[in-house]
């Protein structure tokens, strides 16, 4: 019979896969680095294969560290959600969500997975929209909690990541070479902020574009970028698969620094929505985590 997988090793093992380095690993997670050490060689002689590649700064997931990564975030999760189930009252109640589609199928269903475990009995509705109507819904009271996008600096809001705004072309394609350089945007007219400074860092950088493409949402522009119609301004946590980021390599760079803020309705605060805010901000920094 097989020794069942200890879960404080594999919370020791993502802290190093996440770290890539076994001193800041011991200091995430409170250990000496000798712990560490002899934590990631037990569950590795229990797996019976190496976890990490040994380089000189630092390692490595090995092929079968990578197969594990996914399936020991999972385990922890359901440890962790099921602590806090079993630990907080279960709360009930409505909760109105408004956020940008950039969000809506990657950081948001890790948000509302973890609420929904702890407080199966709140009533959940999501809003997709670009930030001005998000913001519009949270002042008229449609909604109770909006993420949106801001542009990067100071601000009174509550910041849950900057998440640049960049160039994006397809690996296969590699629609960036060619000249005129056909873009996509979001308005054929240069109306909205991110159009502006897209073009304006085209312009700076002395680089002839047309407008290949058109749409009213960044899905539309990540199809224009996959297909290999164009390339576009998108965020940087937004890229496609099989997509990549402009570098200034390419002689391209960065376009701008946006903050992603959480807002709440002023005068409606209730634990079912400080807990859905929680929910959010932990699901942020856990994809803050995975990215850095």
């Amino acid at each position: 019979m097989s020794t069942p997988l200890d879960s404080d090793l594999l919370r020791t093992f993502l802290a190093v896969a996440d770290a890539g380095n076994l001193t800041r690993a011991a200091t995430s997670i409170g250990r000496t680095q000798s712990a560490v050490s002899m934590q990631l060689k037990k569950l590795e002689d229990m797996l019976g294969d190496p976890l990490f590649e040994r380089h000189s700064r630092g390692v490595v997931p090995t092929a079968q560290g990578l197969r594990l990564v996914d399936n020991a975030r999972r385990i922890v999760a359901l440890l962790d959600d099921t602590a806090a189930s079993m630990r907080l009252p279960a709360l009930d109640g409505t909760v109105r969500i408004g956020i940008s589609e950039e969000y809506i199928n990657s950081t948001l269903p890790k948000a509302l997975g973890a609420f929904a475990a702890v407080h199966p009995g709140v009533e959940v509705t999501v809003q997709q929209g670009v930030s001005m109507s998000n913001v519009n819904a949270l002042a008229a009271g449609e909604i109770d909690i909006a993420v949106v996008f801001e542009p990067g600096g100071p601000t009174r809001n509550e910041v849950l990541m900057v998440d640049p705004t960049v160039w994006v072309t397809s690996d296969q394609h590699e629609a960036h070479h060619r000249r005129p350089l056909p873009i996509a945007t979001y308005t054929y007219l240069s109306g909205g902020w991110c159009d502006e400074l897209g073009r304006k860092s085209l312009k700076d950088r002395g680089i002839d574009s047309r407008v290949a493409y058109a749409s009213r949402t960044s899905n539309g522009l990540i199809a224009a970028v996959v297909s290999g119609l164009a390339i576009a301004p998108l965020s940087r946590s937004a890229i496609p698969a099989g997509c990549r980021e402009l570098t200034e390599e390419d002689g391209f760079g960065v376009i701008d620094f946006s903050n992603v803020v959480l807002r709440t309705r002023p005068g409606r605060r209730s634990q079912t929505i400080d807990a859905m805010a929680d929910a959010i901000r932990s699901a942020f920094t856990a994809g803050s985590h995975q990215q850095s």
